[in-house]
Parts: structure tokens; sequence; C-alpha cells
């Protein structure tokens, strides 16, 4: 199984944002640049993490982003269905339709598949995917200076 290109900014943003201290709220702008992804992507990942309830984000002086609690604590298994959704793995139903979908197993092992993949990461939390060694290079990542 492959992760989408959202979901793989979704969890290097969200990480980012663990290892920083309460206050240091970047911009999305700024982690975009720390986490090298393009800002348009950062931004509309950053607005589905918010309406998902693991990023605030506050405008304005003194403001920024920051992982909630729930971001913190939250199962990461959940996460991945959240942002990937639990659909089949593959496309059955396309145009043209698979001749064997109506007597077919593949796609009943590819959903178990797909279930003990997010299984497997229920116990962990993005809280978890920050200790050493990975925080303290999370830490030193820098923005690029601007032209």
């Amino acid at each position: 199984m492959r992760l989408t290109k959202s979901t793989d900014i979704a969890l290097r943003i969200a990480m980012r944002l663990a290892v920083l201290g309460e206050d240091d709220n970047p911009t999305t702008r700024e982690v975009a640049e720390a986490v090298a992804v393009p800002y348009t992507h950062a931004a509309k990942v950053v607005s589905r993490l918010q309406h998902l309830g693991v990023v605030e984000a506050r405008r304005g002086r003194g403001g920024g982003l920051m992982l909630t609690f729930a971001g913190r604590t939250g199962s990461l298994g959940l996460l991945l269905r959240e942002l990937e959704g639990v659909g089949d793995v593959v496309d059955c139903e396309g145009d043209p339709p698979c001749p064997l979908r109506s007597a077919c197993r593949l796609r009943g092992a590819l959903r178990k598949a797909q279930e003990a993949f997010f299984a497997s990461l229920d116990q962990l939390t993005i809280g978890d995917l920050v200790t050493s060694p990975t925080g303290p290079v999370l830490l030193n990542l820098t923005t690029r200076p601007t032209d």
C-alpha cells in the first residue's frame, strides 16, 4: 500500500509541530519550508488537519500553528484512516469494470491487508514518532532563506 502525497505531507507537518515548544508557533509557510513541501500543498493539508482537530491555527500577532493534544496523543492508525479513507485498494468498478468483480477474492484479501496495515499503526501516536533519533533531526530543520 502506498500513502498519498497529501498524507505524507500531513505526517511531516504534524511531526514537525510535535517537537516544537509551546511558544514556537510557526506559520504554514515556515512549516512548509522546513519540511520541504510547496506552500500551496501545505496550506491544503493544514486546513484538513485543522478540520480533523489535529492542528490548531491562529491568525494575527502571536498566531501560527500548533499540534493539539488530540493530534499528539491520538492513534496514528485512526489518523491515517481519516486522511487516506478506507476505500478499496483496487478499483474494481472503474471504466471499464473488472470482469472478475462478481467472483473475485482479491478485493477482499486486499481490504483485509489494508486493515492490517492500519491496525499495526493503531498503537502509535505522532508523539511516538518524534522520539529520538527523529525528534532532534526535526528540531534541526531550518527554513530555507528567501531570495
